[in-house]
């Protein structure tokens, strides 16, 4: 299997450009488990400024992929504390 070399840099800029799904971006080989971190923080925050823009009708169409990278960023991470309480873990306060 030939391993895709991904460029770490555009995939910053804009991950939705480089990856077509946020769960892609677990596959790539070539990344390291930090730049996976990035580029999927970086598509959250993008996702989030979107839905933001959609709520203020002023969406420009683009696909609604906040749930996709929540689950890639768990899918990435699974005992991340603040990752919610999907898979039943406990919190720790309340």
């Amino acid at each position: 299997m030939v391993r895709k070399q991904i460029d770490f840099e555009a995939a910053k800029k804009d991950p939705s450009r480089v990856f077509e799904h946020p769960a892609d971006v677990l596959r790539a080989e070539s990344l390291s488990m930090n730049e996976k971190r990035d580029i999927l923080r970086i598509w959250e925050e993008d996702a989030r400024e979107l839905q933001v823009a959609a709520e203020e009708n002023m969406g420009g169409g683009e696909p609604d992929r906040l749930q996709d990278v929540l689950e890639a960023r768990a899918a990435l991470e699974p005992s991340r504390p603040d990752s919610g309480s999907a898979h039943g873990g406990k919190q720790g306060y309340h």
